[in-house]
């Protein structure tokens, strides 16, 4: 609402299969069974849709079906045509994939200036952003390229229709993958309330964006306690109420401040409580308020963190350079921000050219830099916010030169 206040055009969509957009708007959207929930405007300059991952898994697989049957029938393997879409639920990823290749598309249409994504709990939230990357390194895996490729030049009409189609599947996500790693682009903002275990949760949400190269933008601390004029009389003599809410805003501060010194390069706004629950466009609006004076409000709401450019430095992706050494005597240091809440959950791997990193139980599949693809993991360590890998060349592999022997 602060967007679309300052005169931009906002597309707010939730990926809450529990639809509670529709409840904090106090507004109900269709929900037909089979249809696509569609966009509906609610002020000027704002609109909202809440996407039904299992109509779209309907439609899209309608889509499919009507392909491969344009392929011609045959006498062996699986018929499509047989599947309900409900059955493909259980399948990891399927949904969540869906959505996020709608939100890309909302993204690409250039309708609205700012594409705002309402999204589920941090865990549900982390399997969305994975989602991609997982899809593509399975079929990376499973059916290469080179493969699809002589699929689609094949005898096999139906092989090849279905080649094409999962073509497309991995073009459009990995246009997802990119958009959500493009950090001109896409940013997130963490929610969470002024608790000692939130915090702790903060903390791992904020290593996972790390890990999975997500821009964090700002932490923003909801429903924290306004300030109370102090009592007029003496302070024994205040309500039990009086001294309980003063005591409980000083804990909620002292969570804030940890938050701040946890995250120095990210800001951390307030939302302050209202009271009474904001549901309704009137109420969220005034709140949308409240967040922007907190945000301007030294005293009440710590910005910590100016310099986005060192955010996006820090939260972007690995960086390799020639730490020393020629020829086989080189060494490769493998640089990214990676600021782990519990070292002990650090994991690292090595598949191929890939590099899996694992920390705060999140992990990342990620290609290595061709030069680090013809060397050996030397060494790797945690030092200052930052996973440091180093790599020397493989003797087998290296190409010798005059000077490199």
């Amino acid at each position: 609402m602060s967007y679309a206040r300052a005169g931009q055009t906002v597309l707010l969509a939730s990926l809450d299969q529990a639809h509670s957009l529709g409840d904090a708007l106090n507004f109900r959207f269709p929900h037909d069974p089979g249809t696509v929930t569609g966009i509906t405007r609610v002020l000027p300059g704002l609109d909202v849709i809440e996407v039904d991952s299992l109509a779209l898994l309907e439609d899209r697989f309608r889509d499919v079906t009507r392909m491969l049957s344009a392929g011609g029938a045959h006498d062996h393997g699986i018929d499509l045509a047989a599947l309900d879409p409900a059955e493909l639920t259980g399948l990891p990823g399927v949904q969540e994939l869906l959505m996020l290749v709608e939100i890309a598309q909302f993204a690409d249409e250039n309708e609205w200036d700012v594409v705002v994504v309402d999204c589920p709990p941090s865990a549900d939230m982390l399997r969305i952003v994975t989602a991609p990357d997982t899809l593509l390194g399975y079929l990376e895996r499973v059916w290469p390229p080179h493969a699809r490729a002589m699929s689609t030049i094949g005898t096999d009409l139906r092989r090849a229709v279905l080649a094409a189609t999962v073509d497309r599947i991995v073009k459009a996500v990995g246009e997802v993958r990119d958009l959500l790693a493009d950090h001109d682009r896409t940013g997130a903002r963490l929610v969470t309330v002024a608790e000692r275990v939130a915090l702790a949760e903060s903390g791992r949400v904020r290593s996972a964006a790390a890990l999975l190269g997500l821009r964090l933008d700002a932490v923003i601390v909801n429903k924290v306690l306004p300030p109370m004029p102090e009592p007029s009389g003496p302070a024994e003599e205040a309500h039990p109420a009086v001294h309980w809410y003063h005591n409980r805003r000083a804990e909620q501060f002292d969570v804030i401040e940890a938050l701040g010194k946890a995250m120095r390069d990210i800001p951390v706004l307030i939302a302050q409580h209202t009271g009474a629950e904001p549901v309704g466009l009137g109420s969220l609006q005034a709140l949308s308020f409240g967040v922007d004076s907190a945000a301007s409000d030294a005293e009440t709401a710590p910005m910590l963190g100016d310099n986005p450019a060192e955010v996006r430095t820090r939260s972007g992706e690995p960086v390799v350079r020639l730490e020393s050494g020629t020829g086989l005597h080189s060494v490769y240091a493998m640089r990214m921000h990676l600021p782990v809440v519990d070292p002990a959950t650090l994991r690292l791997g090595r598949v191929e050219d890939d590099l899996i990193v694992g920390a705060d139980g999140v992990r990342r599949r990620l290609r290595l830099a061709p030069v680090l693809r013809r060397c050996t993991v030397d060494d790797a360590e945690l030092d200052s916010g930052y996973l440091v890998v180093r790599f020397r060349p493989d003797p087998d592999v290296w190409p010798l030169t005059p000077e490199g022997r």
